[in-house]
C-alpha cells in the first residue's frame, strides 16, 4: 500500500522541540499526515518518518531560475491575449505588454511570466506562429531590460522561440504532454521547466472533471511526469510542479488541493501555486468580476506561503508583495 506524506505546517513562530524545517525555507513542522488510499489518514510525529522521507521533506530545494527558493518567490502573470479570463485585451500590442511588464518588475515580481495564448476553460487553440508572434518580443525586450522571464506555452516551437530571446523558465499547463518535443527543447536549453496538472484541454476541461481522490491522482500524475522530465535528461534542480488550480477541477477539488497542498513538498521539486482570480474564488467571495477578486486571491497565496509554496503566480504583484511583507513580519520566531 502506497504511503503519501503530507508535512503538517506549523502556524505559530514559537520553534518547537524536534520541528524540521521544510524543503529548507521558512516553515517548519514537527508532525505528519500519512494519506493512502486504502485507510483513513494518520498523524505522526516527525521522529516516525522513513529516512529517506525526512530527507526529502527537509533538503532545501536549489534555486531556480536563478530565483532562491527559501523565501517565496512572486511570478507575474503577463497575458499578451484577447480572451485571457481576467485581463485579456489589456496588454495585447508590444509596447503595452512591455510597459506592464516592467511596472510588475518594479512592483516586485520576482519573475514575469508571458502568455500568448488563452488557457481558460473553452479556450480555442491558436497557431503556433501566432503565439511567438505575440510573445517572442515581450520576452526579448524584458530580458534586455534584466528581467527575469518564463514563457507560459505547451508548444515547443513558442517555448524554443522565448527561450532564445532570453526566458530562464517554461511554464507548462500540459506538463510536456501536448507536445512531444518540449522535453528535449527544454533539456537542450538548460532552462527550469513548471510542470502543472491539467486534466483535459483548455477547450473541455471544466466539462466534468472527476477523480478518485485528487489529491493524490495529482500527485501521481506529477510524480510521474517529473520521471518523464528526469528520463529526458532535466536535471531534479530545473523542475517545478504545480497542482493546477482550476484546470480540469470543480470548486471542490479545488479546495481538497489548496487545503493539502503541502503533500506536493514531498515530490522533491519547488511548488508553484497559480490560483490568481479564478472562478471559485469569485463564487465563494460573490465577486463575478475577475479584477475585484484581488482580497480572495491575496487569501489564497498567504494560505500557499503558510504551507510552504516558494512560487506564487499573480496578476496583482503589488498587493500580493505588500501581504506577503506583512505575513513576514508577524511571522517572526520568537526570542523566548
Amino acid at each position: 500500500m502506497t504511503a503519501y506524506y503530507r508535512p503538517i505546517p506549523l502556524a505559530d513562530a514559537v520553534r518547537l522541540p524536534g520541528a524540521l524545517r521544510l524543503a529548507g525555507g521558512w516553515c517548519r513542522f514537527a508532525q505528519v499526515e500519512v494519506l493512502s488510499r486504502r485507510r483513513s489518514p494518520q498523524v505522526i510525529a516527525v521522529a516516525d518518518l522513513p529516512s529517506d522521507v525526512r530527507d526529502l521533506l527537509t533538503a532545501p530545494r536549489p534555486p531556480v531560475a536563478g530565483l532562491a527558493m527559501d523565501r517565496p518567490q512572486i511570478m507575474g502573470i503577463l497575458n499578451v491575449t484577447q480572451d485571457s479570463f481576467s485581463d485579456g485585451g489589456l496588454f495585447d500590442g508590444a509596447a503595452a505588454a512591455v510597459a506592464q511588464g516592467l511596472a510588475m518588475h518594479a512592483a516586485g515580481a520576482d519573475l514575469i511570466d508571458v502568455g500568448g495564448e488563452s488557457t481558460r476553460p473553452g479556450a480555442a487553440l491558436i497557431p503556433d506562429a501566432e503565439e511567438t508572434a505575440r510573445t517572442q518580443p515581450v520576452v526579448q525586450a524584458l530580458a534586455a531590460r534584466g528581467v527575469a522571464v518564463s514563457i507560459d506555452t505547451r508548444k515547443a516551437a513558442v517555448a524554443q522561440a522565448a527561450l532564445d530571446a532570453g526566458a530562464v523558465l517554461v511554464n507548462d499547463v500540459s506538463a510536456m504532454t501536448w507536445d512531444a518535443d518540449m522535453a528535449r527543447v527544454v533539456a537542450d536549453s538548460g532552462a527550469a521547466i513548471c510542470l502543472m496538472h491539467a486534466q483535459g484541454d483548455p477547450a473541455t476541461m471544466q466539462s466534468d472533471p472527476r477523480y478518485d481522490d485528487v489529491v493524490l491522482d495529482v500527485y501521481d500524475h506529477l510524480s510521474a511526469r517529473i520521471d518523464a522530465a528526469l528520463a529526458a535528461g532535466i536535471a531534479r534542480d530545473r523542475i517545478v510542479v504545480d497542482p493546477g488550480i482550476g484546470f480540469g477541477k470543480t470548486q471542490a477539488h479545488n479546495l481538497a488541493l489548496l487545503r493539502r497542498l503541502s503533500l506536493f513538498h514531498a515530490l522533491g521539486c519547488p511548488v508553484l501555486l497559480g490560483a490568481s482570480r479564478k472562478r471559485f474564488i469569485g463564487t465563494i467571495t460573490d465577486t463575478p468580476l475577475a479584477a475585484d477578486r484581488v482580497a480572495g486571491s491575496l487569501a489564497v497565496t498567504l494560505a500557499g506561503v503558510a504551507q510552504g509554496v516558494q512560487i506564487h503566480r499573480v496578476h496583482d504583484t503589488h498587493h500580493t508583495v505588500a501581504a506577503l511583507a506583512m505575513m513576514q513580519a508577524l511571522g517572526g520566531e520568537h526570542d523566548d
